[in-house]
């Protein structure tokens, strides 16, 4: 059982290591008995999103048949029962050692079967809906493994780094949603712009759409102002961690604003060097600082 365990932390860690290089770098940050739980939580929600994301040559009623078939192998788990599967006695493990919410894991699968069939949002509020489920929650599913000097006061922090970074994804990836049919940025933004979902499928980077990333990407950065104060909230031990973090999405909008605002041309990355230095940077910065925002 134990060995069983140990390769369900594994299969986790893998996934996190080639699909999530910005987190999987930060959390090489925190205490080695973090780690794995980080690891099994990045595992989960990374697998659900496959399921939705790897499965779209198939009809939607299959696709929502396989995640409802993982969902209930998840939640047979939670009654305790044997559960055959790669990776979840991982989650499993991780929800019981630090009492996590259920109601996260429940509404971040609402969120997951929606991606099936829902391929826009009319209004930034219709997004933020959906991210509260995909996104908020991941920030209160970590926080209780961060640890807190005041949980009360860093969850709502915690919540709006997941929305800045689920935001950040969304514009990084315009074109990539685009090509499976799905499109993140709020349809009352492009009309305020001019800017119409042929326009964004045509991949040239006209002014409407510049001006309309510009707006994405300053929207971004007040999801993060709004969690920066929760970081000087959470254990020292986590604040190098997610101070990382931080700054390596933040600087993904930074390279977004470097190339115009083309969100087409390339896939906007955070240098090597410069993703080095932050981490030596965070690590070197005295816990409880406050952390510094891009101008």
């Amino acid at each position: 059982m134990e060995t069983d365990l140990a390769a369900a932390y594994e299969r986790c860690r893998e996934l996190h290591r080639e699909h999530g290089r910005t987190y999987y770098l930060a959390t090489r940050l925190l205490p080695a008995w973090k780690r794995r739980h980080v690891h099994a939580l990045y595992g989960f929600t990374r697998y659900a999103d496959e399921i939705v994301d790897r499965t779209e040559s198939r009809p939607p009623a299959e696709r929502a048949a396989l995640l409802t078939a993982w969902s209930d192998r998840f939640l047979a788990g939670l009654r305790g029962e044997d559960v055959d599967d790669e990776l979840l006695p991982a989650v499993l493990h991780t929800i019981a050692v630090f009492d996590l919410d259920l109601e996260d894991f429940e509404k971040f699968l609402r969120s997951m079967a929606m991606d099936i069939t829902v391929t826009g949002y009319r209004t930034y509020d219709d997004l933020l809906d959906y991210m509260d489920g995909s996104a908020a929650v991941i920030g209160t599913m970590m926080l209780p493994i961060l640890g807190s000097s005041d949980p009360v006061a860093a969850r709502e922090p915690a919540r709006q780094l997941g929305f800045a970074f689920q935001l950040t994804n969304f514009i990084r990836d315009v074109a990539e949603d685009l090509r499976r049919d799905r499109i993140y940025l709020p349809e009352e933004h492009l009309a305020a712009h001019g800017v119409t979902r042929e326009d964004l499928e045509r991949g040239v980077t006209t002014p409407p759409i510049r001006n309309l990333i510009k707006a994405e990407v300053a929207l971004a950065r007040e999801h993060y102002a709004a969690a920066a104060p929760g970081i000087p909230l959470l254990e020292p031990a986590s604040q190098a961690c997610m101070r990382t973090a931080f700054q390596l999405y933040g600087g993904i909008l930074d390279e977004i604003e470097a190339a115009g605002h083309d969100v087409f041309t390339r896939r906007a990355t955070v240098p090597n060097h410069r993703r080095a230095a932050v981490a030596v940077r965070s690590l070197l910065t005295r816990p409880g600082t406050p952390i510094q925002l891009a101008a």
